[in-house]
């Protein structure tokens, strides 16, 4: 019985250690700009990024190639993934604007809407997403996903990717105007 309950008090920890440390829209913003996703990603953007697993090893990089349209509606965003291992991925989003702060989206894979909010300088986006894996099959991961407007032309994103309620680990990227 003492085994089980070590393990509830482990586990209970774990998850209050996986809530720590997270990003809030409330957050004091560090700037007075304002982001709006369908001006920042109308046109061509670049990023570049790396997957980090719980542990803080780096286990991908890639970069991305992004055509956005934005037809006063729908955001389209065309992204093009090209791995470190030299494997490519293509991933097409349907970003729709709900309300002057909020949005909806789809693109492959992504199970239900991802819905998302802006504030500020910052985005925040939630989704659930079945990623391909390198032996064809895939795994349905979440995403709690953020960006903030560092200066024009240039967008930091950090995503938290978890599968069951447990960070399997975080992706950063940084996003270029070209």
């Amino acid at each position: 019985m003492r085994g089980v309950v070590n393990w509830i008090v482990i586990g209970v920890l774990g998850l209050v250690l996986v809530a720590c440390g997270r990003p809030e829209l409330s957050d004091a913003k560090l700037s007075d700009k304002a982001l709006n996703l369908e001006e920042y990603f109308q046109g061509r953007t670049v990023a570049y990024g790396q997957f980090e697993d719980r542990f803080g090893t780096v286990r991908r990089r890639f970069k991305v190639d992004i055509d956005g349209t934005w037809d006063g509606t729908v955001l389209r965003l065309a992204e093009r993934f090209r791995y470190s291992d030299g494997t490519q991925e293509t991933r097409n989003w349907a970003l729709t604007k709900t309300g002057p702060e909020t949005w909806t989206g789809t693109a492959e894979g992504v199970q239900g809407l991802a819905r998302g909010t802006e504030s500020g300088d910052t985005f925040n986006w939630h989704y659930t997403i079945d990623l391909p894996l390198a032996d064809g099959g895939t795994q349905r991961v979440t995403f709690d996903d953020w960006m903030w407007l560092l200066e024009e032309g240039r967008l930091l994103n950090k995503a938290y990717m978890s599968r069951f309620g447990i960070t399997l680990g975080v992706v950063t990227i940084f996003f270029e105007k070209e």
